[in-house]
Formats: C-alpha cells, structure tokens, sequence
C-alpha cells in the first residue's frame, strides 16, 4: 500500500504544481507521471542504498532526460515538465528542520541538516545539468549517424 500511496500522492502533487506553474492543461497528466516516475525511482533507489543523493540524481536524470524528450515530441518548453516534475524532490521539508533548528540554537543538527540540503539540491542542478550533456551528446550522434 505504501508504494501506492507513495505514487499517487507525488503524481497529485507534481500535477498541482503544474497548475500553479500555469502549465498548458493538456500537459498536467504528463507533468504529473514525469515526478510519479521520479519519486519512485527515488523511493525505490534510497530504500535499496540508503543514499539519498544517489537516489535524487538518478531521479532527476530521469525526470530531465524525459522531460526533453517529451518537449521535442509534444513541441512545449521542457521547463513545464522538468520544474513540475522537480518538486517532489525538492528538499523543503529538510531546508525548515534545518532552519527551525537554527532557530532553537541547536547549531549541530541544524548544520548537519544544511549540508544534506544543500547536497541534495546540487545533485537536482547536477542531474538536471547531466541530463542537458546527455541530449547534445545524443543529437550529435544522430548528426553524425545522418551524414554517413
């Protein structure tokens, strides 16, 4: 029940960020199963390492390799479905703790949390970046594959 409810909820979330991010409707279905996808490559990838960096990186490989093929094939900007793909692997709910934890001057736990947000949300601009290397790679392949 758990991965259900897991899937349904990140699919709810990414769809409403995308009516928030003033999507295109007929693209709020597509942004929605962009970050289903990626939240459970991520949930499954930190229950099966207990890395939760790994796991953010290869979700959000995933969700940015896809999110321009689906910009080429649906003729929209990738952004609509990368940034509401994105969310649910926005550490937000760390970045408070962290701050609260400022807050309360329990300096340890409060930097201790800063620096796994900080980590975590480099490895989303890290994928995000990679996934952009991977597409130029990919059309220069094609651009030499075409000429021969």
């Amino acid at each position: 029940m758990t991965v259900l409810a897991q899937a349904l909820t990140s699919f709810i979330a990414t769809g409403a960020f995308g009516i928030l991010f003033n999507a295109p409707k007929e693209t709020l279905v597509k942004c929605g199963l962009i970050g289903m996808g990626g939240w459970l490559i991520y949930f499954f990838l930190e229950d099966f390492s207990n890395n939760a960096i790994l796991a953010t990186l290869a979700a959000t490989i995933f969700i940015a390799v896809l999110s321009q093929e689906l910009a080429k094939f649906y003729k929209t900007p990738v952004i609509i479905f990368s940034v509401a793909g994105i969310i649910p692997l926005v550490p937000g709910g760390l970045a408070y703790d962290a701050m609260r934890n400022f807050v309360e001057n329990d300096y340890y736990s409060a930097i201790t949390l800063a620096a796994k947000v900080f980590m975590l949300a480099g490895s989303i601009a890290f994928g995000l970046v990679f996934s952009e290397v991977i597409n130029q790679i990919t059309k220069k392949i094609k651009q030499q594959m075409m000429r021969t």
